[in-house]
């Protein structure tokens, strides 16, 4: 599990593609953070949960599936390219995000990038099917930034971004058009999963159908 307060921007060191995967290295700055990884733990990159299988001085590698590439942004990633990093949450850390799990919903699309002083406006459409999992000032994971939806249109949501998470994670990179991983809440969508399976049960459980309505007279 995640925070979604990133801790470092690695970046890209190599890829190797191999029987529809892909295995990933990647450098990181921060040796006081990342320096300690070890085989096995899980690392988010850019809001993917991923597993590390190798390590060494200054950079660890992972193995991408196929059902990871085909819902996430990672294998769009290239040589040099920077990631938003995040080690997993250890019990005693304070939750300074929300609860992010690295399983990404979807890729979407940046709309537009607008500045409004000294922050960010950063408007991204999602798909039509998400829409119960995301509500106005309720958190989102973008590309594994923890973030609040400021704005919520029909399939479309903005966020507000500080200079700070400008300045020290890949959103400074993002311009119109660009894929980001989108994580919805999970608390939100195990509220949407109970609504739906209540709202089935009473139907089942309903005597009022067509027939019913023409034996009353209707």
């Amino acid at each position: 599990m995640f925070t979604g307060i990133i801790k470092d921007v690695g970046r890209v060191a190599g890829l190797v593609r191999s029987k529809g995967g892909l295995r990933l290295r990647v450098q990181f700055p921060n040796a006081a953070e990342f320096s300690t990884l070890s085989v096995d733990e899980s690392v988010s990159i850019n809001g993917v949960c991923q597993t590390v299988v190798a390590h060494g001085d200054g950079w660890f590698e992972v193995d991408t599936v196929e059902e990871t590439l085909s819902k996430t942004t990672l294998g769009s990633l290239h040589q040099g390219s920077l990631v938003n990093l995040e080690r997993a949450v250890r019990p005693l850390d304070r939750l300074g995000g929300h609860f992010v799990l690295g399983h990404v919903d979807c890729a979407a699309v940046v709309q537009a990038v607008r500045e409004l002083g000294s922050s960010r406006e950063l408007w991204i459409a999602f798909p039509d099917a998400f829409s119960p999992f995301i509500v106005s000032a309720g958190s989102i994971t973008i590309d594994g930034i923890s973030l609040t939806v400021a704005k919520l249109e029909a399939q479309l949501f903005a966020v507000a971004v500080i200079p700070f998470t400008f300045a020290h994670t890949t959103i400074h990179e993002l311009k119109a058009g660009r894929r980001v991983n989108l994580e919805f809440d999970i608390l939100g969508k195990y509220v949407a999963r109970q609504l739906g399976t209540l709202s089935s049960a009473a139907a089942a459980d309903s005597k009022i159908n067509e027939e019913w309505l023409r034996e009353q007279g209707f």
